[in-house]
């Protein structure tokens, strides 16, 4: 439904390293990399994420109420993202877990204090 997001950051090395990681865990590859911005996906499935320094020179702030999220496709990968990002600079905002019958999750914030979720739907 999303084609990409997009996540400010005021330390791109920083958020390429975090979000490098995810992506590798869930399979995904760097799909290109600019003086501003780096970006990984799936060009065959149409999806993209990338981190990006703000054009206006500002810095890059949280948006309040604003989250996306790591589809996974097993509930290993929810805990290997949740772990790796609370060890890289990430902060937890709940623990790996059952959220409802159909929902696996896991939510922590990156480096920069932006909110995300790891999950799987159960069948």
């Amino acid at each position: 439904m999303i084609g990409y997001v997009t996540v400010g950051t005021n330390d791109l090395a920083r958020s390429a390293a975090f979000y490098g990681e995810i992506a590798r865990i869930l399979g995904h590859g760097q799909l290109f990399t600019t003086e501003r911005t780096v970006a990984w996906g799936t060009p065959e499935k149409g999806a993209m994420m990338s981190v990006i320094t703000p054009y206006d020179g500002e810095p890059a702030t949280v948006g309040n109420g604003s989250m996306f999220g790591f589809p996974a496709e097993r509930e290993e990968q929810v805990h290997q993202i949740y772990d790796f990002a609370l060890a890289n600079g990430g902060k937890d905002e709940g623990p790996p877990g059952p959220r409802g019958e159909q929902f696996y999750g896991a939510y922590f914030r990156d480096p920069d204090g932006n909110k995300l979720v790891a999950y799987v739907f159960r069948g």
